[in-house]
């Protein structure tokens, strides 16, 4: 099979599916190495970013997805309907930014760390998608452990979890522009 080929199907399967897909799924799929396919998967990175186009492909925790260029935001949003953009609590971000650092965590050791009841926060984060459960504690009462999710990586413009702990912290942190369609 042609590279041109490879890459026709990569892009077509991305486009189906919507969702990122694994390295491990789509070399599954089209019957090739994983080695081989993350060098085309690469290639075809950069070249959706030297071409004007309205797409990007981008790489989130070990899998790729096809996603709209962050430029033409703007321009998408008038294609749905709008919905009122609702931002994080500060107690939100908070609560985030704890268990994005110290993954997996409790909620005992959340609110430890903050000194204050994380429930509702918590509540809010995974309905939003930020995070979820990631099992439980082999202790007495079995607490609940959460971690970031994929919905998070993307949002914050982030590859993999490990871009967090590279993250500097900032004297002044703004709140970031989580775009909603």
């Amino acid at each position: 099979m042609e590279i041109t080929e490879i890459e026709a199907i990569v892009e077509g399967l991305l486009f189906a599916a919507g969702d990122m897909l694994t390295l491990e799924k789509i070399s599954d799929i089209i019957g090739i190495d994983k080695k081989t396919l993350k060098s085309i998967i690469n290639n075809m990175i950069v070249q959706h970013q030297n071409i004007n186009r309205g797409i990007v492909i981008r790489e989130i925790d070990n899998g790729y997805q096809l996603c709209t260029k962050i430029e033409h935001a703007e321009y998408i949003k008038k294609l749905f309907e709008p919905r009122q953009k609702q931002g994080l609590s500060q107690a939100a971000f908070e609560t985030l930014a704890i268990i994005a650092y110290n993954q997996p965590i409790t909620r005992a050791k959340i609110e430890q760390i903050r000194g204050v009841s994380s429930d509702s926060s918590v509540t809010k984060l995974i309905e939003r998608n930020l995070i979820k459960e990631a099992g439980r504690l082999d202790c007495p009462g079995k607490p609940i452990l959460y971690e970031v999710t994929e919905e998070f990586l993307r949002c914050f413009g982030l590859k993999s979890v490990g871009d967090i702990k590279g993250i500097e912290l900032l004297e002044s942190v703004e709140e970031p522009e989580i775009i909603e369609i």
